[in-house]
């Protein structure tokens, strides 16, 4: 139980900092960022895809890190340099040391989540593994919302978006502080992990590399500008225009906690059922924010779909890879992962130069279109959770 309750709290602390403030921030305090150094929506989506570019070579590191040293390298590492790059930010001067400091910032990211996985699954009993499990994953919700909730204070009391970053880069120090007590005695695992990429590049395979790849392109989208459209219309009847993109952050984060009830869901829908129904969440939430961005009944709903839609569909990502190749557990769902980082890379650029050329609103339906032509073109053979060709059980971890 002393391991349980060290590796939850360890990984509810990490995630909570990278998946957070780190990976969301950025988007959450768009508006400032624009008026403070006079970004356009071209740069905009650049430094969001640059921080996206992070996440995806810090997947790699952490992997190839995990294999070599175990999980403490990675989560320290990665925490490292989450500290460093909200500090960053809190100081900028200027535009290429905002971008410097999202970029680290949002690596971290790619630090934190399969070296627990690999943690877990080594040190704590089968049953309760997925209470802990769990209790990590939600530290992504509680660290969006938190993110939400310092930005709506800041509204309120008056602060600086610069003192929100630099209260950031303390919890994120604390973070690691608990991180490097927790993980200190774990080496890696008996057998080193498996360099088996090419065997994970097989058809059936095909679909869970394409939803990864367009989840991470809309939602990388809907964090990076949907802030910023609201703002951009005025805001909701009655709530300061400024604390409009904490409340959506906010309720993000806490829909986010939607993400527990997954497995439930499968149950109940099947796997393709749950992954239409998960796509047409992402288009609604992306359809609402470029048609009604200055209304309750459009907003509201848009975030709270956006946030069942991101945390649902993770939690898709980590059961569908690891049952397609259950020898490759933490290989299989980096591999996912990656795919929703290249999607995140390339989505906020492309969609920073398209809202300029034609517009917010125009911008945000083409993204929504994405997952909604996925969701009518998913069939059932489409998406299965039956081992691939070849997969073996004991293929290391």
């Amino acid at each position: 139980m002393t391991r349980f309750w060290a590796l939850s709290a360890a990984g509810f602390a990490a995630t909570a900092i990278s998946f957070g403030p780190a990976r969301m921030g950025f988007g959450l305090f768009v508006p400032e960022f624009r008026a403070a150094f006079a970004l356009s929506s071209a740069d905009i989506g650049l430094i969001s895809g640059l921080g996206f570019l992070g996440f995806f070579i810090g997947l790699l590191v952490a992997q190839a890190l995990l294999a070599r040293r175990g999980p403490e390298l990675p989560v320290v590492a990665g925490l490292v340099v989450a500290t460093a790059g909200l500090l960053a930010v809190a100081l900028a001067p200027n535009a290429p040391v905002l971008a410097g400091g999202v970029f680290l910032a949002t690596a971290s990211a790619g630090f934190a989540w399969t070296p627990f996985n690999d943690a877990v699954h080594r040190t704590v009993p089968d049953w309760w593994r997925p209470a802990a499990l769990s209790t990590i994953s939600s530290g992504t919700s509680i660290g969006v919302a938190g993110a939400g909730l310092a930005a709506l204070g800041m509204v309120g009391l008056g602060l600086s978006w610069r003192m929100c970053w630099a209260l950031f880069a303390g919890a994120s120090a604390l973070a690691l502080w608990v991180n490097v007590r927790a993980l200190r005695d774990l080496d890696r695992a008996p057998e080193a992990m498996p360099r088996a990429w090419r065997g994970l590049v097989q058809p059936v395979a095909a679909p869970l590399f394409g939803i990864g790849f367009v989840y991470g392109t809309t939602s990388a989208i809907y964090v990076s500008f949907a802030a910023d459209r609201a703002v951009a219309a005025g805001g909701l009847p009655g709530v300061p225009v400024d604390a409009v993109p904490a409340l959506i952050f906010i309720l993000y984060g806490l829909c986010g906690f939607s993400g527990l009830m997954t497995g439930r869901l499968k149950a109940r829908l099947g796997l393709p059922g749950l992954l239409r129904a998960l796509m047409l969440a992402g288009a609604g939430s992306l359809a609402l924010v470029a048609l009604a961005p200055g209304h309750w009944a459009g907003l509201i709903p848009s975030a709270g779909l956006q946030g069942v839609h991101v945390m649902m569909t993770s939690a898709v990502l980590a059961f569908w890879s690891e049952r397609l190749y259950p020898g490759l557990p933490s290989l299989s769902f980096t591999a996912a992962l990656l795919a929703m980082a290249a999607g995140s890379v390339l989505g906020p650029a492309v969609a920073g130069v398209m809202s300029d050329m034609a517009g917010p609103r125009a911008m945000f339906l083409v993204a929504a279109a994405l997952p909604a032509l996925l969701a009518a073109g998913l069939r059932d053979r489409h998406a299965h959770d039956r081992p691939a060709p070849g997969a073996r059980a004991g293929q290391g971890t």
